[in-house]
């Protein structure tokens, strides 16, 4: 009865070690910006589900493009009826890992320089993007921060004639997810 009872909380031990490693937020924080002469573009999602695993380096993270919000309401409508297609391609994704994964302490209180590399998947096309930011060890939460640039033409987002001088040819993409333990 006692080695059952001992094998019982062991495993339940490991159990909870394993899941430690994993991180979870489901309120993160994506915007993107766009700077041009004519006109400045930014919108906002709050509402980003990610999952960071401390053992492997994996992350992932699924945002829905409507959750974006512009300042300007038709700003908002031509995002997602023109550009991205939203009823279409409801999702944004991107599975990526951590690619200097051994020069992060997750057990440890710091910021970190983090390199990740992964796959964005957005309005139908995928592509493979490498990127660097940080990871603060705060506490028991992980806060991942990350900036890059990315060409809507590359994900097939097509700007009409009209409006192209008010969009820029590459957007900055901003992230900035706490992660909690699962």
């Amino acid at each position: 009865m006692k080695t059952k009872v001992l094998v019982s909380m062991l495993l339940i031990a490991s159990l909870q070690l394993v899941s430690a490693q994993k991180y979870l937020s489901k309120n993160g924080h994506v915007w993107f910006y766009s700077h041009t002469p004519m006109e400045n573009v930014e919108a906002h999602n709050n509402q980003v589900v990610s999952v960071i695993d401390a053992s492997t380096g994996d992350i992932k993270f699924n945002l829905l493009q409507k959750a974006f919000e512009f300042k300007v309401a038709l700003m908002q409508e031509h995002f997602n009826e023109n550009y991205m297609e939203s009823e279409k391609f409801p999702k944004a994704s991107f599975s990526g890992k951590i690619t200097n994964l051994s020069t992060i302490n997750f057990k440890k209180a710091g910021v970190y320089s983090a390199e990740v590399t992964g796959e964005l998947s957005m309005h139908g096309i995928t592509k493979t993007i490498t990127t660097k930011g940080t990871i603060e060890v705060k506490g028991t939460s992980i806060i991942a921060v990350s900036k890059f640039t990315i060409a809507p033409k590359d994900f097939g987002i097509v700007i009409p004639q009209l409006v192209e001088n008010k969009i820029a040819k590459e957007m900055e993409v901003n992230v900035d997810i706490t992660y909690n333990p699962m």
